[in-house]
C-alpha cells in the first residue's frame, strides 16, 4: 500500500482538488499550536486534507463535507486506509444544506470548497468558530496575476469575500502567499 505522502502526491499530479503542501503544512502547525481538537473541512475532495489533521493531531476529531459523490466515495476508501475513520466523519452533501445543521463550536475551519460559495458559507463559519478559533480560507490569491474573461465574477465574489472577513470585525485576517493564497482569520471573541 502506497503511504499517505505518496497517495496524495499522485492525486495532486493529477490535479484533483487538495491544497498545495505548504498551505498544509502551515496549517497543521497553526492547528498544533493552538491545541485544536475539532477541526471542520468544508471542501473535503478525496479526504487529504482531513487525513493530515487526524494524523496529525492523534486526539482531534475532524467533520469533512463533500458535496461531489465520485470523491466523497474516494473520501471515505482513503479514510479507511489510512486508519482515521474513528475520528473523521465525512458528511456528504451541500455545505450549504449541511452547515446551518451543524451545532457546537470547531478550534478549526478549512473553507476549501466552490470559491463562488464562500461568502454564503461565512455566516455558518463564522458561527461555528470558536473564540480564539482559526477560520482558513483557500486559495483568496485565485487570480493575482490578472483575471481571465471568463473568470471575471468568481473573481468578483473572492474579493467580495476577502472585503467581508478584513472589515468583520470580530476577526483578524492575514494573507499568506502559500499554494494560491491563504487567508488565515483568527475569531477574537
Amino acid at each position: 500500500m502506497q503511504t499517505f505522502e505518496e497517495r496524495r502526491a499522485e492525486e495532486m499530479e493529477v490535479r484533483d482538488p487538495t491544497c498545495a503542501n505548504e498551505t498544509l503544512s502551515y496549517m497543521l502547525q497553526r492547528a498544533q499550536a493552538i491545541g485544536a481538537g475539532s477541526i471542520l473541512e468544508i471542501g473535503a475532495g478525496k479526504g487529504f486534507t482531513s487525513i493530515a489533521f487526524a494524523k496529525t493531531l492523534p486526539s482531534a476529531r475532524v467533520t469533512a463535507i463533500e458535496r461531489d459523490a465520485v470523491r466523497a466515495a474516494a473520501a471515505r476508501e482513503n479514510i479507511r486506509d489510512f486508519g482515521v475513520e474513528d475520528r473523521v466523519r465525512l458528511l456528504e452533501g451541500d455545505a450549504a444544506d449541511i452547515l446551518p445543521t451543524l451545532g457546537g463550536t470547531y478550534d478549526v475551519i478549512f473553507l476549501d470548497a466552490a470559491k463562488v460559495q464562500y461568502r454564503r458559507f461565512f455566516p455558518d463559519c463564522k458561527r461555528l468558530l470558536r473564540a480564539g478559533g482559526i477560520l482558513f480560507s483557500d486559495d483568496v490569491m485565485l487570480f493575482s496575476d490578472g483575471v481571465p474573461k471568463k473568470r471575471r465574477m468568481l473573481a468578483m465574489h473572492l474579493q467580495e469575500y476577502m472585503r467581508m472577513l478584513r472589515e468583520d470585525a470580530d476577526l483578524s485576517t492575514t494573507v499568506h502567499g502559500y499554494g494560491m493564497g491563504l487567508a488565515e482569520s483568527v475569531k477574537l471573541r
